[in-house]
C-alpha cells in the first residue's frame, strides 16, 4: 500500500541536496532539448482543406517519413489548415493571415509548404504580410492556377499536378464499349469547380459518347438522376465538398454516396477514393506527392545549391477495386499490365463456395500433403548440413524445428476444424441453428484465413523461394499479401544486404517477420505496420511496429503470446536476441537480431 510521509524540522535540509540535484537534471534535459530544437529546421505546412481529408493525411504521412529518414537534419513540422470550403472570403483570409503572422512572429519558419490551389492563392496574396523572405514549395497545385499568375518569384517552386481525367475516361470506355452516355458529377462549392478543366480535356476523346454534367445538384436530386441511368452509361466524379443545399461532405463520403446511388459504374482519378465503391481510374498518389515534396525540402534544408531544380511531374497509375471489377462484369484479363488491384481476396474465396464439409475435406488433404513435405524438407536440410559439414548445433536446430512445426500444424488444424464444426452446426436447417443467423460469411472468412495458413506453411517448407528472389523481395511480397487480405497498410524499409546471406539466417528472419505480421493482422487491431531491415553490430536487425491496441506488460493476448513464444524459440535456435515492447493504445514493436558469420559480411 502506498505510504505518504510528512517531514518537519531538519528534514527539509536533508532533502535540499536531492532537490538541487533534481533541478540540475531537469535543467540539463531542458538545455539538451532546446539545443536540439535550435538545430532543427522549422517547416510550416499550409493545407487548403481540413485535417481529416484523406489526401492531406496521406501527404502528411509520406512527407514526415521522407524528412525523418535523415536523422542528421531534424525538421520540426507545424501544420495549419484553411478549412475550405467550410470557411472562406476576404474577411476570413485576412483573419487567418493575422493569426499566422502573430503565431509565428517569434518562430518564423525556414520554409513553407503549401498544399492545394486555395493555399496557393492565399500565400500569393498575403506572403508579404506573413513570410516575405521565406522559401515556398507548392504541391497539389494545378497548372491552371499557376498559369493565372503572371510570374512566380524564384523562391516559390513546386511540381504542378494534372489529374488524369482523360486517361480515366479512356479506360472506362474501353471496359464499357457499349457506353454512349458519360455523366460527370461535381459539387457546388468553389473547390468543386472542375468543369472548365475537365470539359476541354475529355471532349476530344468522347467521339459518339454524349456528356452530361451534373453540377451543384442537391443530394436527393443527384441520387435520383443516378438511379435512373441505364446500362449504356458511365459516371465520372471527383467527389464533392458541398451539394446544392450547402451541406458539406468529405470527398470520400460524397464519392461513396454517388457510387451507392448510381445504376452505372463510377470512375474517379483520385487514389484516396479507392474503396468508396468506385471502379477506379488513372490516379495520382498523394503519398508520391508527399515524398516528392520531402525530397525537395531536404535539398533546401541541406543547403544544396540546386534545390530549386524540380523533378518531373508524377505520372498517373491505373488503380482498380477488384470487387467493382467483378460487380460490373469486367474481364480481369483486360486489366493492363502494371494495374494496381485493391481488395482482391485470396483465390480460395472464389473456389470454395460449396458445402462446409467439402471445404474441410480439401483442407485435410492439403494438410496431409504439407505434413509429408515437412518430413521431406527436414531430410533435405539434413543432407545439406552433412554436405556442408555444419556443426551438430545446426542439426539439433533442424530437429527442434521439425518438432515445432509438427506441434504448430497439429494445434492449428485442431483449432480451425473445431471452429468450422461449430459454424457448420449453425447452418440453416440444422437443429442448433439460430432463427436469424447465417454463418456462411464467417465460414468463408475462416476459409480465407486457412488459405493464409497454408500459404504461410508453404513458405516455411520451401525456403528456396527466398533463395530465388532474395529476403527483401520475399518480405515485401508477404507484406503486400497480408496488407490486401487484412486491409492494412505496410511500409517496408531495408538497407542494402550482403550477397550470399546464409540461408538459415534469411529464412529465420523471414519466419519471425511472418509471425509478427500474423499477430498484428489478427490480434493488434492495427491499420498501419512499419517493417525495417538493417545490418547492425555484425548481425541482421528486424523491427516490426504497429499502431494497434497494444498491451500492458504480462497481459498480452493468449494467441499473440503463442506467436511471441514461437518467435523466441526461433531466435534461440539462431543464437540471436528478441525484444517485444508494447504500450496500451499505442501499439507494439518486435525487434529481432540474428548474428551473421563474418565470412558472409
Amino acid at each position: 500500500m502506498p505510504r505518504l510521509i510528512f517531514c518537519w524540522g531538519n528534514c527539509h535540509r536533508s532533502g535540499r541536496s536531492a532537490r538541487r540535484s533534481a533541478s540540475r537534471g531537469v535543467l540539463a534535459l531542458l538545455l539538451v532539448h532546446l539545443a536540439a530544437a535550435a538545430d532543427a529546421r522549422q517547416l510550416l505546412v499550409l493545407y487548403s482543406n481540413n485535417r481529416l481529408l484523406m489526401g492531406n493525411v496521406a501527404l502528411d504521412s509520406a512527407l514526415r517519413q521522407t524528412l525523418n529518414a535523415n536523422p542528421g537534419q531534424p525538421v520540426q513540422i507545424f501544420s495549419e489548415f484553411l478549412d475550405e470550403p467550410e470557411f472562406g472570403g476576404d474577411r476570413y483570409e485576412l483573419t487567418m493571415s493575422t493569426y499566422l503572422r502573430d503565431k509565428y512572429a517569434d518562430r518564423p519558419p525556414d520554409a513553407v509548404l503549401i498544399a492545394g490551389n486555395t493555399a496557393m492563392r492565399f500565400i500569393l496574396r498575403y506572403r508579404g504580410r506573413l513570410f516575405p523572405a521565406v522559401p515556398i514549395v507548392h504541391v497539389a497545385v494545378t497548372q491552371e492556377v499557376l498559369q493565372s499568375v503572371p510570374a512566380l518569384p524564384p523562391d516559390i517552386v513546386g511540381v504542378p499536378v494534372a489529374w488524369d481525367f482523360a486517361g480515366t475516361v479512356k479506360q472506362a470506355l474501353k471496359w464499357h464499349p457499349r457506353a454512349t452516355h458519360l455523366v460527370i458529377v461535381f459539387g457546388a462549392s468553389q473547390q468543386d469547380v472542375w468543369e472548365p478543366v475537365v470539359r476541354p480535356e475529355i471532349t476530344p476523346i468522347l467521339g459518339h459518347v454524349q456528356a452530361e454534367y451534373l453540377v451543384g445538384l442537391t443530394l436527393p436530386a443527384l441520387q435520383k438522376r443516378l438511379r435512373e441511368l441505364g446500362s449504356d452509361s458511365v459516371v465520372l466524379t471527383f467527389g464533392f465538398f458541398k451539394d446544392g443545399d450547402g451541406r458539406s461532405y468529405q470527398l470520400n463520403d460524397s464519392a461513396a454516396l454517388v457510387a451507392a446511388a448510381s445504376a452505372a459504374p463510377v470512375y474517379a482519378p483520385l487514389d484516396t477514393l479507392m474503396g468508396t465503391g468506385v471502379v477506379g481510374g488513372r490516379v495520382l498518389s498523394y503519398e508520391q506527392i508527399g515524398r516528392q515534396a520531402g525530397e525537395i525540402l531536404e535539398r533546401l534544408f541541406s543547403g544544396q545549391p540546386d534545390w530549386q531544380r524540380m523533378p518531373p511531374a508524377p505520372a498517373s497509375v491505373l488503380q482498380v477495386d477488384w470487387r467493382q471489377i467483378k460487380r460490373w462484369g469486367i474481364d480481369p484479363k483486360r486489366l493492363p499490365a502494371g494495374t494496381e488491384i485493391h481488395f482482391r481476396p485470396p483465390p480460395l474465396w472464389d473456389e470454395h463456395r460449396a458445402l462446409v464439409a467439402t471445404a474441410i475435406s480439401i483442407f485435410l488433404l492439403q494438410t496431409a500433403l504439407l505434413t509429408g513435405l515437412v518430413w521431406q524438407r527436414v531430410g533435405r536440410r539434413r543432407a545439406e548440413a552433412e554436405a556442408l559439414t555444419l556443426s551438430g548445433r545446426l542439426i539439433t536446430a533442424h530437429e527442434d524445428e521439425r518438432r515445432w512445426l509438427a506441434r504448430e500444424l497439429h494445434d492449428d488444424i485442431t483449432q480451425r476444424l473445431a471452429g468450422l464444426a461449430i459454424a457448420a452446426a449453425k447452418l440453416p436447417g440444422s437443429e442448433s441453428a439460430p432463427m436469424d443467423s447465417d454463418p456462411r460469411p464467417s465460414i468463408r472468412l475462416e476459409l480465407v484465413r486457412l488459405s493464409d495458413d497454408i500459404h504461410d506453411l508453404s513458405y516455411r517448407l520451401h525456403p528456396s523461394v527466398i533463395e530465388d528472389v532474395g529476403l527483401v523481395d520475399a518480405l515485401k511480397a508477404e507484406c503486400e499479401r497480408i496488407a490486401r487480405a487484412e486491409f492494412i497498410r505496410v511500409d517496408v524499409q531495408s538497407d542494402r544486404l550482403p550477397q550470399g546471406l546464409p540461408n538459415e539466417v534469411a529464412l529465420g528472419i523471414y519466419r519471425i517477420a511472418q509471425e509478427a505480421l500474423r499477430n498484428i493482422a489478427r490480434h493488434a487491431k492495427a491499420n498501419l505496420v512499419q517493417l525495417s531491415l538493417a545490418l547492425i553490430d555484425g548481425g541482421l536487425r528486424l523491427a516490426v511496429s504497429d499502431n494497434g491496441a497494444g498491451f500492458e506488460s504480462g497481459l498480452e493476448p493468449a494467441r499473440a503470446s503463442l506467436g511471441h513464444a514461437s518467435m523466441r524459440e526461433r531466435i534461440r535456435l539462431l543464437g540471436g536476441k528478441l525484444e517485444i515492447r508494447s504500450t496500451p493504445g499505442r501499439g507494439t514493436t518486435v525487434v529481432a537480431w540474428v548474428p551473421i558469420p563474418k565470412a558472409a559480411l
